[in-house]
Parts: C-alpha cells; structure tokens; sequence
C-alpha cells in the first residue's frame, strides 16, 4: 500500500472535491442502507445475498445492493429536493482492471432536470476532476472542449451500417444488415450489446468524451419514453478513454408502466439465472407517483479517481484489494 499512498491521496481529494462541487449546486447528500429486501432489477447483475436475524429470532433473505437508486427515489420523492450519495456497491462475479465485486458509485437525482441539463452538470462534474488532456493506453483525450453528443441511433448507422431502432426485436434484420453471423440462439438484445462492444465503444470517447444517447427502450428499464421517438429511452452513458463512466436516465415517474417493465425484466432474469429471485420493491413503486420529473445518474467513482491519476486498474486506487 506505502507505493500506491500518493494516488490514495489523490483519491481522498477528489472524494472531497466531489462533496464540495454538489454542496456549491445545493445538493443534499444522503445515506441510504445497504442491506436491502430487493437489490435491484437488473436483468444480468449476480447479487451477494446475506441473512437478516430480527431480536425475536425470526430470519429474512437479504441482498448488498446493487445500486442506491431505489431508495433515493423515494428521498426524492418524500423530499423533492436534489440528493446526491456516495454509495458503496456490490457486484457478483466482476473483476477486471475496470470492474470489482465492490466499489464506490456516485448516484446523484436533479428534479427538474431533463437529459441535456444533465449532461451540461456531468460535463462540468468531469472537467472539475480530470486533467485537461486524459491519457489512457494510446488515447488522449481532450476534456476542455465540448462533449461529443450521440444517438445509439446515429452510433450504429455510423460504426454498425444498421437501423438499429428499426430492427428492435429482430436479431435476422439486425444481423443482415450489420453484416453479422447470427450466433445459435443469440437474440436481438444478445446481438446489440455484441455489436456495441465490439463495434461502437472501441471507436467513441476516444479524442473526447462521448455521451452515447437515447438508447433503444428494451435497454432502459427505469428511463422515459423519448416522446419524439417511442423507440427509444431517454438514457445516455458517458465514454472517456474507453471507459464506460456513467449511465443515466430521464426518471419513469409512471407506477404501472414501472412494473410492467419490472415484472419483464424479472421474468427474463429467472428465466436466465433461477436463483436470482426476490421481492418486487412496492415502497418505490408507492412512491413513483410523488417523485418530481427529472433525471437521475450513477458514475463510477473509481473510474472516475483512475483516469484522473493515469492508473491502468481499479485496484491501484483502493485502499485494500
């Protein structure tokens, strides 16, 4: 640990730097547990589960979240004022140079907010941390100037050669016009993150940022329908130096299109992982109702440390690993 002491330092700062840009903005930072009833919704995240034991004896399943979102929606919804966390998460079976079982996410809620103020805030969130110029492996990337904003729409058209909202549940069409060899029973979801990992993420984000936009709606669980285009999600992520930084949505404030979304989702997780099964979280679709419109946003802290000290792995910016 003495090596790695004067990136930890670092860290330790942009943590701080991190508090004080949202305290300047007038969010609110809160805390929210971390043992949860339902760890999430997410269709391919493995879960680390534990026990809770009541005073009388009595035994409940439990879960480490996932994600602190559920539980600031309903601070939101209760508040309506702007929260910001700082959370530590869990992950089931990841591990990389960019991914770890537990790490730190930054999650923070604007009321009021649509996607492109939010991304006006990411940008100055990032430019406040990062260098000017973020050097990663053989890219450099210039974080002064303005952010590239791009479709999932226009990505694929551009990097792919397909419609991909026009292909949406359709793996053949997808897979012909991609020019792809449709792989035994790959479906359309399988086969667009396929193409995007391979074909659109190696190429965005790396001369400057990149926010990869309006994602198709089966893609978006907890985000908006794009009023100009039912097809898509109003969700961007953020791309620097071929790292994935951050995901965000404009908030689904609708309780019964929410758990319909849920209820799919968590038929295809059972489906696909038997013992990924837990209770539908009814207090966050009581309070969906009450949750002011605007956008909400999770980014990985460390990832955010690691390109901000020129660290090639997560693990040279935590403090045990």
């Amino acid at each position: 640990m003495a090596e790695r002491l004067p990136l930890l330092r670092r860290r330790a700062e942009i943590v701080a730097d991190v508090r004080g840009f949202f305290a300047r903005r007038g969010c609110l930072e809160v805390e929210t547990p971390y043992v949860v009833p339902t760890p999430g919704e997410e269709v391919h995240l493995r879960v680390f589960r534990t026990e809770l034991e009541a005073p009388d004896g009595t035994r409940g399943l439990r879960f480490l979240h996932t994600s602190p979102e559920f539980a600031m929606k309903r601070i939101l919804a209760a508040t309506g004022v702007p929260v910001f966390q700082l959370a530590r998460v869990w992950r089931n079976g990841e591990a990389s140079d960019l991914h770890a079982p537990e790490f730190t996410m930054l999650e923070w809620y604007r009321p009021g907010f649509d996607l492109e103020a939010m991304m006006d805030e990411t940008e100055a969130l990032v430019r406040a941390i990062l260098p000017p110029v973020v050097q990663r492996g053989t890219d450099s990337v210039e974080i002064t100037g303005a952010f590239e904003r791009l479709t999932m729409q226009e990505a694929f058209a551009r990097h792919v050669g397909a419609d991909l909202l026009g292909t949406i549940g359709d793996a053949k069409a997808l897979a012909g016009q991609a020019g792809a060899v449709l792989r035994a029973d790959e479906t359309w979801e399988d086969l667009f993150f396929r193409l995007l990992l391979e074909r659109v993420e190696p190429v965005i984000g790396r001369t400057r940022p990149t926010f990869l936009t309006h994602w198709p709606k089966p893609q978006a669980a907890l985000a908006r329908t794009d009023p100009d285009d039912p097809r898509a999600a109003l969700r961007f992520e953020l791309y620097v130096a071929g790292v994935e930084l951050a995901n965000a949505f404009e908030e689904l404030t609708d309780a019964v299109e929410q758990r319909v979304r849920f209820e799919e989702d968590r038929a295809r997780r059972v489906e696909l992982y038997p013992d990924q099964d837990w209770p539908m979280d009814e207090c966050l679709l009581a309070a969906l109702p009450s949750m002011p419109a605007g956008s909400g946003i999770a980014l990985g802290l460390d990832r955010l440390v690691m390109l901000a000290v020129g660290a090639p792995r997560l693990c040279d910016i935590m403090w045990l690993r």
